[in-house]
């Protein structure tokens, strides 16, 4: 690349530059590449990384990245977008109980129909829009049993122990399938997890079943249990600190005694 050296911006702020570098290689060799730099040094690529560093303190909206000038006209044509923009949405869908029903038919030709309004009988009934979901297969959980997690010598991890207040649900319940059906949803679900809330899924999980929900039984939280869990982190940070601790004075214990055997290797030399 040819750096053709960086000049001063008039339309930025005191101290900016700006730097053309033409490309000499390649399929794109002829080209340029525009920067800027801020007084700091910072280096800016593209006009979106300029305008969010600047933000309020200057407008953008007709700076030309490629030539570093102001150009007027075409801040007039991005509002003038704008404002058809918001002309376009104001207008929004036309009113459909004041359109003239049309007559969709296997004729070629669209063709008007009369629509009875004022008939004894006649009631209009809406139904709610269901937005179609994506089936979900039973007990898929099953799939994971059987797998364990292991560190990077192979050594298999305890697997983790969940509260006795979680039950099972499902042919073949386990501790493992448990664990796998709480941890995916959890992963997967932006919903809260309740467990399994209907009692009619205890008799026939088949058809009862919540697919959103883990394979267990209805569980509540409480605030006793929450505490307890903090309570639990705490032990578990404080332990961890005083590990850490240790191993840091253990370093330099071995450092200052490393130390101390050079210099005596070297009084006997």
């Amino acid at each position: 690349m040819e750096r053709q050296g960086r000049m001063e911006c008039p339309a930025l702020p005191p101290g900016w530059k700006k730097e053309e570098v033409i490309r000499k290689s390649g399929l794109s060799a002829g080209k340029s590449d525009v920067y800027y730099f801020s007084p700091s040094g910072k280096k800016f690529r593209s006009k979106p990384q300029l305008a969010r560093y600047l933000g309020n303190s200057m407008d953008l909206s007709s700076f030309d990245f490629r030539t570093g000038k102001m150009m007027p006209g075409k801040a007039q044509k991005n509002k003038q977008r704008l404002r058809n923009e918001a002309l376009q949405q104001a207008k929004g869908k036309p009113d459909l109980s004041t359109a003239l029903p049309i007559r969709q038919t296997a004729s070629i030709f669209k063709q008007p129909v009369t629509k009875v309004t004022n008939h004894p009988g006649n009631k209009v009934r809406a139904e709610a829009q269901r937005v179609p979901e994506q089936p979900r297969q039973l007990f898929w959980e099953k799939r994971l049993q059987g797998l364990s997690a292991s560190d990077v010598s192979e050594q298999i991890l305890r697997s983790m122990e969940l509260p006795k207040g979680l039950q099972g649900l499902g042919p073949g319940s386990s501790a493992d399938a448990l664990l796998s059906a709480v941890a995916s949803a959890l992963h997967t679900s932006s919903v809260p997890i309740t467990g399994q809330v209907s009692a009619a899924v205890e008799k026939n999980p088949a058809v009862w079943l919540n697919t959103a929900q883990p394979l267990c039984k209805a569980f509540v939280v409480t605030d006793e249990d929450i505490r307890k869990q903090e309570e639990r982190v705490q032990q578990v940070r404080k332990k961890l600190e005083e590990a850490l601790t240790a191993d840091i004075l253990s370093r330099a214990a071995d450092t200052e005694r490393d130390g101390d055997m050079d210099v005596d290797h070297g009084e006997e030399a």
